[in-house]
C-alpha cells in the first residue's frame, strides 16, 4: 500500500549531470541516518546533457528516487513548484543539485521542524568562491526587497529550506505564474526560523543563475510582493509636475525682469525634454511589467508540461496511506 514518507526532498535539475550522483550519495547517507522514510524527487528542467538518463538510472537503483521530466525548460522556480505539487512527505526539503546547499544541514532543519517550526530556512553567512559583484548585488537586493515588500523576507536566504506539509499545501493552492517561492514562503506565515550556514562552492559545472537570470528573478520578487513601483511612477509624475511649475515661474521671471535676456537656453530646453521623456518611459515600463503579468495570469495555461514521470508512488511498510499524485501537468494537488 502506498504510504506517506516523513521527508520529501525536491531537487530541481538543469544540466547537472556532473553533480547528480555525488548529490544522491550525500543525500542518501544523510537521510538514512534520520528518523523516518524519505523520497527524493528530481525535476529535470529541460536539461540538454545526460541529467535525465542519470535520473532514470538512479530510479532503477533506488525506488525511493522519483523523477519528473519537464517537456522543456520552464525555469528554476517552476521546476521547484512541480516538485512541491508531487511531494508527499510530511516535511518537504528543497535544495539545489549543485551541492552549494549541503545535505548535511538537513538534520538541523529537521530538528527545528520537530520543535514546532513550520518553515525552517537556511540563511547564508558567507558565499564561498563567488565574485564580489555577485555578493554585492545579492546583499543589496535582499535589503531593498525588504524595504519594498509587503511582508518581511529573511535576508540572505535562498530556496534551501524545510517546509511542513501544511505550508506546502497552501503554496500548492497558489496559481500565479511568476513565482518567487522564497517570498511566497514568507507570505503564507506560520512559525518560521533560520539555520545559518556557510554556502559551499559548486561541486562541478557552471552556475545556472547568471547575473541576468538573477536580475529577472529579483524583478519577479519585487513585483509579486510589492506595489511600491506603481507608487514610484506616481511620485515621479508629481515631481515632474512640480518641476514644470517651477520652470514656468522661472521663465516668467526672466521674461519680465530681464527683457533683453533670452527667455531660456537650448540646453535647459533639452534637459527638460529628456527629463519628462524619461519619467514617461519609466512609468510606462513599470505599468507594462504589471500589465504583462496580468496578461500571463489571465491566459490560464498550466505552469508546466511533463514529458515523463516515474517513481511518484512512494511505497513503504511505515506511515499512513498517501494521496495520489496530481493527474495532469501543472495541477495543484488537493487535500
Amino acid at each position: 500500500m502506498a504510504t506517506v514518507p516523513t521527508y520529501s526532498l525536491v531537487v530541481p535539475v538543469f544540466n547537472e549531470a556532473e553533480n547528480l550522483e555525488a548529490m544522491y550519495h550525500r543525500v542518501h547517507r544523510v537521510m538514512d541516518a534520520l528518523d523516518g522514510d524519505f523520497e527524493l524527487i528530481l525535476i529535470d528542467d529541460g536539461s540538454r546533457d545526460r541529467s535525465l538518463s542519470i535520473m532514470q538510472q538512479l530510479h532503477r537503483q533506488d525506488p525511493r528516487v522519483g523523477y519528473i521530466g519537464l517537456a522543456r525548460n520552464f525555469g528554476h522556480q517552476v521546476a521547484v513548484t512541480a516538485g512541491l505539487q508531487y511531494a508527499q512527505g510530511q516535511a518537504v526539503i528543497v535544495l539545489d543539485a549543485d551541492l552549494q546547499d549541503p545535505p548535511e544541514l538537513i538534520p538541523e532543519l529537521a530538528a527545528a521542524w520537530r520543535q514546532g517550526y513550520r518553515v525552517v530556512y537556511a540563511q547564508r553567512l558567507s558565499r564561498q568562491k563567488e565574485s564580489w559583484l555577485k555578493r554585492v548585488t545579492a546583499y543589496s537586493f535582499y535589503r531593498i526587497l525588504n524595504r519594498l515588500a509587503d511582508v518581511t523576507i529573511p535576508t540572505d536566504t535562498g530556496d534551501f529550506c524545510l517546509m511542513d506539509r501544511q505550508v506546502v499545501d497552501v503554496l500548492n493552492t497558489m496559481p500565479e505564474r511568476n513565482r518567487y517561492l522564497r517570498g511566497l514562503r514568507a507570505w503564507v506565515g506560520f512559525p518560521q526560523t533560520a539555520i545559518t550556514y556557510h554556502r559551499e562552492p559548486r561541486l562541478a559545472g557552471l552556475p545556472k543563475y547568471t547575473l541576468l537570470k538573477s536580475f529577472l528573478l529579483a524583478i519577479d520578487g519585487i513585483i509579486s510582493l510589492s506595489r511600491v513601483p506603481l507608487k514610484l511612477a506616481t511620485y515621479l509624475g508629481l515631481l515632474s509636475a512640480l518641476l514644470a511649475l517651477g520652470m514656468i515661474g522661472l521663465v516668467l521671471y526672466w521674461r519680465f525682469a530681464y527683457a533683453t535676456s533670452p527667455l531660456i537656453g537650448y540646453a535647459l530646453i533639452t534637459v527638460a525634454i529628456f527629463f519628462l521623456g524619461s519619467v514617461q518611459l519609466i512609468s510606462i515600463g513599470i505599468l507594462g511589467e504589471y500589465v504583462g503579468r496580468i496578461y500571463e495570469e489571465v491566459k490560464g495555461r498550466p505552469l508546466y508540461t511533463i514529458r515523463e514521470v516515474q517513481g511518484m508512488g512512494f511505497k513503504s511498510t511505515k506511515g499512513k496511506p498517501a494521496d495520489q499524485p496530481c493527474p495532469w501537468p501543472g495541477a495543484a494537488r488537493q487535500r
